[in-house]
């Protein structure tokens, strides 16, 4: 038998090296801004910490009890997750907080490369390329990225997976990839329930039934059993959010400007084009549950909420633009053809506007001014110890030591560890000696450390 020589493998290889590329560019660029941010402590939120401890446990073939959420919090009674016990081995391997960064870059990378495939196969090799690196850069991708690791890390590559093989009808990959969407957060479910209801239509197979019923069953069970039973108050905690009786009392309370904008750069985004496809009913369940909450946060465009709103969006693009190919309006033809270099035009603009374009001045937008300071706070806090922090150092010290959140009742701590600057203290709470005695009284705590607006303090009634 003839061995494989290199040169038969190269032209099997060509048509994968567009889309490494993207994927390798956006991991590596989304990398670096991970990376200024880090050394810069900036902190924008708790959750790579609570992560950090998941994947600490999970590593450790433990339960992921995160002390952040409170003493003896079992974080699959917050949201259900079970997929990312797959962060157990990489950090394993990669015992550092800063690991869950590269993980999600890397993975963002993996959405990039496989939605980039799909496009130059729809659209040639230069507007495929440009079309994959508009979606690499979205502002749903940039937005996650800036506010740090999240559990919707796997959503963007399963979906795109997923949705590119919807598009070149490869039914039974789409529902594979689909199918795990599940695991990585309840409300995935109803996603994955939209796009079976879609499958089923356009493939006329009884496949898309069963992942339509795959994604309600999965739901039920987690909302309504698995999240109850964890969760220490004995509910879906986030349920309780949804305000549907007060919308329905004032509909018009509905429309809000963060809502309208949203909306408008998921249009703008996709070109428009994404209305023409049913992919696009597939955005519902996300949309849905956001702005139907009381919660402000999830309306507008920030933060992670709209990562898993890109692949869907830039799909159903992908997807609009082949319907309107047979269409027998002239004018909507006309569109097809120009609706990718719409969505790349749109990138453009908006890229002034959006996280990345911090790095053009990375003195001003990544000062390391108080980096000193923090690292000599750090090396305060011994391996092991029990820590009551706020977010300002969270994020450094969770890898090494057990973290709880000083917003929350908890035990006695060694070290109370604040940042006065950026921590999100009240603002009552002026020195560590203030926060010790508001949150353990008669405990005697000494101030050990004070430079750049870190504060610790020692617990002298140390736990262990």
């Amino acid at each position: 038998m003839r061995g494989i020589r290199a040169g038969d493998l190269r032209p099997a290889l060509r048509p994968l090296l567009l889309p490494a590329g993207v994927g390798i560019v956006t991991t590596a660029v989304y990398t670096v801004l991970s990376a200024l941010q880090w050394h810069s402590f900036a902190t924008p939120s708790w959750d790579l910490g609570i992560f950090t401890q998941l994947a600490r446990q999970y590593a450790a073939f433990e339960a992921p009890i995160v002390t952040i959420k409170g003493e003896g919090f079992i974080l699959l009674g917050d949201h259900f997750h079970p997929l990312l016990v797959l962060l157990g081995p990489i950090f394993a391997l990669f015992p550092h907080a800063f690991t869950l960064l590269v993980a999600q870059n890397a993975l963002f990378g993996l959405a990039a490369a496989a939605l980039t495939d799909g496009a130059i196969r729809l659209l040639g090799p230069r507007t495929g390329t440009l079309f994959g690196f508009a979606f690499a850069f979205s502002w749903g991708l940039q937005g996650a990225v800036e506010a740090q690791f999240h559990e919707i890390a796997f959503a963007v590559p399963l979906l795109a997976l997923s949705l590119t093989a919807f598009l070149r009808r490869k039914w039974v990959p789409c529902l594979i990839w689909a199918m795990p969407l599940v695991f990585v957060k309840e409300d995935l479910g109803l996603t994955v329930a939209a796009l079976g209801i879609v499958l089923a239509v356009r493939s006329r197979r009884p496949l898309g039934i069963w992942l339509a019923v795959w994604g309600v069953g999965w739901f039920a069970l987690a909302s309504l059993i698995i999240l109850p039973l964890l969760n220490p108050h004995g509910a879906w905690e986030y349920s309780s959010s949804i305000d549907l009786p007060g919308i329905l009392g004032d509909p018009a309370a509905a429309i809000q400007p963060q809502k309208s904008m949203t909306l408008g750069l998921l249009l703008l985004a996709s070109g428009v084009i994404a209305v023409r496809s049913p992919l696009a009913l597939v955005l519902l369940p996300t949309l849905a549950w956001r702005f139907l909450s009381d919660n402000t946060g999830y309306w507008g465009p920030t933060w992670q909420y709209s990562a898993v709103l890109m692949p869907i969006a830039f799909c159903a693009a992908l997807d609009g633009i082949t319907l309107v190919r047979t269409s027998r309006r002239r004018w909507l033809r006309g569109y097809g053809r120009q609706a990718a270099a719409v969505s790349i035009v749109a990138a453009l603009v908006l890229a002034t506007t959006l996280p990345l374009f911090r790095l053009t001045n990375v003195p001003v937008n990544f000062s390391t001014d108080r980096a000193a300071a923090a690292t000599a706070a750090l090396r305060v806090v011994p391996d092991g110890a029990r820590v009551e922090s706020d977010i300002g150092l969270m994020n450094y010290l969770v890898e090494r030591t057990d973290v709880y959140w000083l917003g929350n009742k908890n035990p006695r701590p060694d070290y109370l560890v604040i940042d006065l600057a950026a921590g999100g203290l009240p603002a009552e709470w002026t020195s560590a000696q203030i926060v010790a005695e508001a949150l353990h009284p008669g405990v005697t705590f000494t101030t050990i450390y004070a430079a750049g607006g870190y504060e610790i303090a020692r617990s002298e009634n140390r736990t262990r």
